[in-house]
């Protein structure tokens, strides 16, 4: 079963490097298409939107179709949309197949998650969900590069061409490897209405919305934290080590979620590693490099890793029923909290703001997640079952 999983982790790679990606590419899309970076800049704004949206809604509509349906058609969606992507000139409508190829991604990322926890054995539902964060690190941090350096060498659009390569290779793998699985039940509305009130789900969510906000907000700027704490000039190196840190703390984590059971500590115990990485990172970066090297591999390690315990919670926390939707509010959280850390950033750094101080925001960011989750803890009261029939 874990060789089925493998399949999934292949579409959230794809997923990771679409939406990664096109950082990379918006100078030389802005030239090819006659406009500026900020201009076409939108297209990650309209995938990042539709993506946050495209997750709890779809997954409540679609909550009563077979697993295996419903990511073929989220990977049907988002190859077509790559596709158009790659042949559009019109700058309108290349928004449009950016916020339908959005779509398709919050969709398939939210459910690939649910099905991972399905596929697995209950003893290695933690693995599972790390294979598939494995996954959309890994799209980021392999993906990225050889995307960018791809564009450079044959244009923009052979990036968006991999990309539909890729979506619709890993949509016949799931067509054919991946079970029928009999369909879900029907996500009523005060069930839906459950999930936005349920005040466990929404801690969590939030927890993981101020983790992004400091942890992907930051990344957006670490070139110019570096260079300012530093004088890092190549700050490539740097996001690679990030990068690989990610990697290893998606695969790292689940196994010792599989081993420890209850997930609070564990969760606990990431955030506190994020924020005191984030806070020592601009005074190691100016007193030795290669410190600060070990701060991003570490940072970039927690950052990543926070998300399969998360996920386990919620799946615990919503059952059968209310699980896929709260997993997909939680991904929702978490792209918009990336969105929200960049934009902040930027307004700070527009405003003035040393770039050294961004660090100390983000841990700040990160020691609120961790004071959340941990008042959270105390007054949760015993999880009582999920309401099948509400």
């Amino acid at each position: 079963m874990m060789r089925k999983v493998v399949v999934l982790a292949l579409g959230a790679f794809a997923l990771g490097l679409d939406a990664y990606v096109m950082a990379g590419l918006l100078p030389v899309m802005a030239a090819d298409l006659g406009t500026s970076i900020a201009v076409i800049g939108q297209t990650v704004t309209a995938f990042t939107l539709a993506y946050a949206i495209a997750a709890p809604l779809f997954a409540t509509v679609l909550g009563a179709a077979r697993s295996r349906t419903v990511l073929v058609l989220a990977l049907a969606v988002f190859t077509v949309a790559n596709g158009l992507t790659a042949v559009l000139s019109s700058l309108p409508l290349l928004l449009l197949a950016r916020v339908i190829a959005g779509a398709g991604a919050g969709l398939y990322a939210s459910q690939a998650s649910v099905a991972a926890a399905d596929l697995a054995p209950e003893q290695l539902r933690g693995r599972a969900l790390g294979l598939v964060m494995g996954g959309m690190s890994a799209g980021t941090v392999l993906g990225v590069p050889l995307g960018v350096l791809l564009a450079e060498q044959a244009g923009w659009r052979s990036t968006m061409w991999l990309i539909t390569a890729l979506g619709a290779a890993v949509m016949i793998a799931v067509y054919g490897l991946l079970p029928s699985a009999p369909a879900g039940r029907v996500v009523s509305a005060r069930q839906r209405l459950a999930v936005l009130v349920d005040r466990r789900i929404a801690v969590v969510a939030l927890v993981s919305f101020l983790a992004a906000v400091a942890s992907l907000g930051l990344y957006t700027y670490l070139a110019p934290v570096l260079a300012d704490a530093g004088g890092v000039d190549a700050v490539t190196p740097y996001l690679w080590v990030w990068g690989v840190g990610g990697v290893l703390g998606s695969l790292a984590v689940g196994p010792l979620v599989d081993r420890l059971g209850r997930t609070a500590g564990l969760v606990a115990a990431i955030l506190g590693t994020l924020a005191l990485t984030q806070l020592l990172l601009p005074f190691l970066a100016g007193a030795w490099a290669p410190a600060a090297a070990l701060s991003l591999i570490v940072w970039g390690a927690a950052g990543w890793a926070l998300q399969v315990p998360q996920q386990q919670r919620l799946l615990h926390i919503g059952g059968e029923v209310r699980g896929p939707v709260a997993v997909a509010m939680n991904n929702s959280a978490l792209y918009l909290g990336s969105a929200v850390g960049s934009a902040i950033g930027g307004a700070a750094l527009a405003a003035g703001l040393s770039p050294s101080a961004l660090p100390c925001a983000a841990g700040a960011a990160s020691a609120l997640a961790l004071l959340t989750h941990v008042l959270s803890g105390r007054r949760r009261s015993p999880v009582p079952a999920p309401d099948p029939g509400a």
